[in-house]
């Protein structure tokens, strides 16, 4: 069994994610690391995942820890896995409007919190 360093590829066997590909992205403690797959290439989010939940594959890919999601997608690409794996691989647009999304999401928060707080006095 190979070992759950930082970038090793994995397959995860349970949960709602069971058959998607990820990536280690930190060890937490003993029995949990942190993987994402990204979730625009493979559908698993970043999230802690328990070390029994994963099957790691021979496959290694350079990266550092806790990488952002663009830097482990060029990763997929210079290991050849993309089309070794068969995933389909996002267009630019894609990217741009994932990584934009968040950002939109928690203005909308901040907004509606003030708005409450308005109300209240």
């Amino acid at each position: 069994m190979a070992a759950l360093e930082v970038g090793r590829v994995c397959m995860k066997v349970a949960g709602r994610e069971a058959g998607h590909y990820c990536i280690v992205l930190k060890k937490e403690g003993e029995a949990f690391v942190l993987v994402t797959g990204p979730k625009i290439l493979t559908g698993v989010k970043r999230r802690k995942c328990n070390i029994n939940h994963l099957e790691p594959l021979p496959d290694l890919l350079e990266i550092k820890e806790d990488a952002a999601d663009e830097e482990i997608l060029d990763a997929y690409e210079k290991a050849g896995l993309v089309t070794k794996l068969n995933l389909k691989r996002p267009s630019a647009a894609e990217v741009k409007a994932e990584k934009a999304k968040p950002k939109e999401e928690k203005k909308e928060v901040k907004k509606e919190e003030k708005a409450k707080k308005e109300k209240k006095k």
